[in-house]
């Protein structure tokens, strides 16, 4: 009998079942589809050794005028400079204390005491101390003058620290009356604190079940303690940084990667400058600072709605006058701002309702601001990102675009995704552009899981989905720099680099939907199968890259694959395949089969074509 040329569907469809699904597939791992057919996704190696404190929810990379190339890393701990793989520790200082401090150790503990009236710290935040003397023993002046994270609150007046050293009867000094000490910002959350009940949920939220609830009804779980987040834009060469509902800060490329960001509300001539915002931006084209959810002027009153704007290219003249360009305006839907994203010609702006459109108009209002829609949902102020003059997200229970038009876009994977997500983490949820291949990324929280290990994908020039598990907090796509990174635990990664994981081997795998001739009236016998499998781009030490293809056959919709059939024919073929195998030699009998392509092997890249079976009628039982 001629061949069976088995062509597949690109994309992912988990929408139906397997069956009714028949000639696309149907499961996946470290995938994607390129011109129609799937293929391993490129690996990835660490930028460097060299390592971070905290997690990373948000990167930004830029070039300085002298050509430095810059990466910002902003984590739950601290905000980072990067460069040539170094990080540089640019955390804004809160407050300064002189010769204020003190000391109290204990005889055979490492753990010290620290005074310093009105410290106004946290667990975990960071102090750098300085001109402290022995305390008399074990805990000498070396081991005092360095930065400390502070690892509990005794009280408002004092709290505690490690040192590297165990204190002994001798360490009585209390260190000195000249102790100065500066503490680095409030450290935030790294994980999100939940809770039942009204106000768990934003109004018309989702619930775990895909189930809604809207006005007059509680959420089944909720965000009450939201994780630190970052948002950061260039003013120039340098930089301006924000912890979302803290300040604005600035950093002075002339001054270094050795130095802080400093509040924007301290430079010279700074004037009504916001105290507190949710999101800083910088205008591309006409060159204005703009903050979200900031304080009224005059007042340290947080308005979750407000947006304020400085003058054309000041940092700090935020007073509106006859002859200045700043101002502000009031988001009219919503009950707090979320996220906003600069495309070509407009700043798109969501609340937690509705979309808006942000354009420089000129004076006397400087900015306008239009509706584009209401009733929709963001995930988290990190889950929508930028293609050109198109803005895609992720909804509480969908995905979107805007396009000159909100749109929904159809989405072949949303059960699969939506079912199995954890909500009270959705603030981590992060977007990210793979341009290369025409992607877009979310990094989100399964619902087993308080970090994000789940990626789900949306390629826009094919119009197809896929999905997979990969532990990433942060990403930036390639462009400054020649491939995109992505952080997770620590480090910075290169992705589309090789194809392995940092080194390690990594598994990616395609898998059918059920097949049958004849919709399934009768049984088949598969004879042979001829793979389409090329391994272009493999960089396999032993110089033969190997994948594995298991076809399975089964009775009907709701029988087991693997198993045999009366004992009398096996319905589970797996076979390694190389990159000069033609043929495989099957004989599967069933009314239906599918078929999986897996590597394992380190080094292994390869692309699916069109396979082809000999399959043959074999009678109704």
């Amino acid at each position: 009998m001629p061949l069976t040329s088995l062509k597949f569907r690109p994309g992912i469809n988990r929408e139906i079942t397997s069956y009714s699904n028949e000639g696309g597939f149907f499961d996946c791992e470290k995938v994607r589809f390129y011109a129609g057919f799937p293929e391993k996704i490129g690996g990835w190696v660490k930028q460097s050794d060299n390592t971070y404190l905290g997690t990373a929810r948000a990167l930004h990379n830029w070039i300085a005028l002298d050509g430095s190339n810059f990466l910002g890393v902003g984590t739950h701990l601290k905000y980072y400079i990067e460069e040539g793989g170094a990080f540089n520790d640019i955390t804004p200082i809160r407050k300064t204390s002189t010769n204020s401090i003190t000391f109290g150790a204990t005889n055979g503990s490492s753990e010290i005491v620290v005074t310093d009236a009105g410290h106004g710290a946290v667990a975990n935040d960071f102090v750098t101390i300085s001109e402290a003397v022995s305390l008399g023993g074990n805990v000498t002046a070396d081991v005092l003058n360095a930065e400390h994270q502070i690892t509990s609150i005794v009280d408002a007046n004092s709290y505690k620290i490690t040192v590297g050293v165990t204190a002994n009867s001798s360490d009585a000094s209390n260190g000195g009356s000249g102790v100065d000490g500066s503490y680095q910002i409030n450290v935030g959350l790294d994980t999100g604190v939940g809770g039942n009940g009204w106000s768990a949920g934003g109004y018309g939220g989702i619930n775990a079940d895909l189930s809604t609830f809207g006005w007059g009804n509680a959420a089944a779980s909720g965000t009450l303690a939201q994780i630190r987040l970052w948002s950061h834009d260039n003013f120039g060469e340098d930089l301006l940084i924000n912890a979302r509902d803290s300040g604005v800060f600035h950093w002075d490329k002339t001054n270094g990667t050795g130095s802080r960001a400093v509040n924007i509300t301290s430079l010279s001539g700074a004037s009504d400058a916001p105290i507190i915002a949710k999101q800083v931006l910088v205008s591309d084209i006409d060159r204005h600072v703009i903050v979200f959810g900031a304080n009224t002027i005059g007042t340290i009153i947080q308005d979750p709605l407000l947006i304020r704007f400085g003058s054309q290219e000041s940092l700090t003249d935020f007073t509106p006058t006859a002859t200045n360009t700043a101002g502000d305006l009031r988001l009219s839907s919503g009950s707090t701002f979320v996220q906003a994203v600069e495309t070509k010609q407009q700043i798109l702006v969501f609340t937690d309702k509705s979309l808006f459109s942000m354009r420089f108009i000129g004076p006397p209002f400087t900015f306008g601001l239009q509706e584009l829609s209401k009733n929709i949902t963001i995930m988290s102020p990190k889950a929508a990102v930028a293609v050109d003059d198109a803005v895609f997200w992720m909804g509480k229970d969908n995905f979107y675009v805007y396009a000159g038009q909100t749109q929904q876009i159809p989405c072949t994977v949303r059960e699969k995704v939506f079912l199995d997500f954890n909500q009270v983490q959705k603030d981590k949820v992060v977007a990210g552009v793979n341009s290369k291949w025409g992607e877009i990324w979310w990094f989100y929280p399964s619902a087993d899981s308080d970090e994000n290990d789940k990626y789900v994908i949306y390629n826009y020039l094919e119009k197809t989905w896929y999905y997979g598990t990969l532990s990433r907090t942060a990403w930036i796509d390639r462009g400054i720099r020649q491939f995109p990174l992505a952080a997770s635990s620590g480090v910075i990664f290169q992705h589309e680099n090789g194809n392995d994981d940092d080194g390690s081997a990594m598994t990616a795998s395609i898998e059918s939907s059920q097949i049958d001739i004849g919709d399934g009236y009768q049984f088949n016998f598969i004879k042979q199968l001829i793979p389409d499998i090329t391994f272009k781009g493999s960089t396999s030490n032993t110089g033969n890259p190997t994948a594995t293809f298991t076809v399975q056959a089964r009775k009907g919709p709701g029988s087991l694959y693997g198993t045999n059939s009366g004992g009398s024919s096996t319905r589970t073929s797996v076979t390694p395949i190389e990159q000069f195998t033609d043929l495989i030699n099957v004989r599967l009998r069933g009314r239906s089969f599918n078929m999986k392509l897996e590597s394992t092997e380190q080094g292994v890249a390869w692309k699916l074509g069109t396979p082809r079976v000999d399959i043959r009628p074999d009678g109704r039982r």
